[in-house]
């Protein structure tokens, strides 16, 4: 703390001069030089004095300093001691502990800004012996839940006794559930309530996320209506932008006098194409068509072999053509409750898939299972094909998105949105080499 050797070799040198000059003084005294021997006596006073001032300054820079580090507070300014190399150490230290103080003083008011405009309610408590205390309460959470920023669990408890409950029954241990709470006295609204406890420098903290099921579910609807947006633009600017620039070509032709054998076939070529362009379009619009007007389902009971060996039966010139094996693993007998068409036209586009999955492997084969457990039956269809790409597994259920040029990518939405329609769903998965689509459906 002290510059080393230094302020300790400057004390010592004051002390020898001072104790060197009482000796001198005493010899005069001796000797009988009285006037020699006050002043020497003086200058041993004035050397007292200035030594008393040295330490007295030095005690009090350095406990001023070594406080103003204990409580934080590094607004004192010492710049007029900084020549001094007797505190070089010392300052070296407070400028340290300033810049991480004001380093992380920034921090927090950046990490409070994020976390204020976070439209997620957040609080963070703080254990404190017993009993917890509210460490932070976001903005979103005080005024959405019309909570003011108290310090006290406590107090929490007489404003969202609801949320306080659930927390204590489990013992502030990590939660993940739905719950409902009114807020202003009106209309219930559901919540996801998640919560985590960690311990950062043995302190307890839990913390506390609260997210509106409404704001979730209109984030997704934005984003799949952005998704939808972006293709249809996509598909409606790859038509209209050739059909456009073959009219202008055409303009220009029909205003020309006469027309030779040459511009006559850029006529018929220029049709042909718009023709191609206006019929990509018309299934474009179509595929839009069903996936819009899906007509509720008409259930009728079902065998489900009956209804597996119906597609097998629609798809097997296709497998016979290319050598693909389909290999049938339902063994048992069952019924399903189901619009048999509907059904029948998920299983097609499923085979589908998985034929231009394995079409060009070495080895062709699609495999059907299927198994009832907790009044649900699950059908799996799975291929050895390459698998799906993850860059793309969250996308291949968008409407209109295909990796196939031919591919009208509608096939896996409208199976989808037929699924979710008889109160079922569909997933994916690549297990052990193989992509493996699995349908859900309630059994009765």
């Amino acid at each position: 703390m002290f510059q080393s050797f230094k302020t300790y070799k400057l004390l010592f040198l004051r002390l020898i001069i001072i104790v060197a000059a009482i000796e001198v003084s005493i010899y005069f005294f001796k000797k009988d030089l009285l006037f020699t021997a006050i002043f020497g006596l003086f200058i041993v006073f004035l050397l007292l004095r200035e030594m008393f001032f040295y330490v007295r300054n030095f005690v009090l820079i350095y406990n001023k300093t070594i406080a103003s580090i204990l409580q934080n507070d590094f607004s004192s300014d010492f710049s007029k001691h900084k020549l001094n190399d007797n505190y070089a150490d010392l300052f070296h230290l407070y400028e340290s502990l300033k810049a991480k103080e004001n380093e992380q003083i920034s921090k927090d008011i950046v990490y409070r800004s994020i976390l204020n405009n976070i439209e997620t309610g957040i609080i963070i408590l703080q254990k404190q012996d017993n009993d917890w205390n509210i460490f932070l309460m976001n903005d979103y959470f005080s005024t959405h839940f019309n909570v003011p920023k108290v310090s006290k669990w406590k107090y929490l408890k007489n404003q969202l006794p609801t949320l306080c409950e659930i927390i204590e029954q489990d013992n502030f241990q990590e939660i993940k559930t739905a719950i409902e709470i009114s807020i202003n006295e009106q209309n219930n609204q559901t919540f996801v309530l998640q919560a985590s406890r960690t311990e950062i420098f043995e302190l307890d903290y839990f913390i506390v996320l609260l997210d509106s099921i409404q704001n979730v579910v209109e984030k997704k609807e934005k984003e799949a209506w952005v998704n939808l947006m972006k293709v249809i633009s996509h598909e409606l600017l790859n038509s209209i932008t050739p059909i456009r620039s073959i009219c202008q070509n055409l303009q220009d032709l029909v205003e020309q006098d006469s027309l030779s054998d040459e511009d006559l076939e850029d006529v018929k070529n220029s049709v042909e194409t718009m023709l191609r362009r206006s019929d990509h379009l018309q299934k474009f619009v179509e595929g839009y068509r069903k996936l819009a007007m899906l007509p509720s389902p008409k259930k009728e009971k079902i065998e489900l072999q009956h209804l597996i060996d119906n597609c097998i039966q629609i798809m097997n010139p296709l497998f016979k053509e290319k050598n693909i094996e389909v290999v049938n693993n339902i063994t048992f007998k069952r019924f399903i409750h189901v619009d048999s068409q509907q059904i029948e036209q998920v299983l097609i586009n499923l085979l589908t898939n998985s034929f231009h999955a394995v079409k060009d492997n070495l080895q062709k084969q699609i495999f059907i299972s299927a198994e009832a457990k907790e009044n649900r039956i699950f059908i799996k269809i799975s291929d050895n094909g390459n698998g799906i790409e993850k860059e793309i597994e969250n996308k291949i259920f968008l409407p209109f998105f295909t990796t196939r040029p031919e591919g009208a990518g509608i096939g896996l939405t409208l199976s989808k949105n037929i699924i979710e329609a008889h109160g079922g769903y569909i997933s994916h998965k690549n297990e052990d080499g193989k992509t493996i689509f699995e349908i859900s459906l309630i059994e009765n």
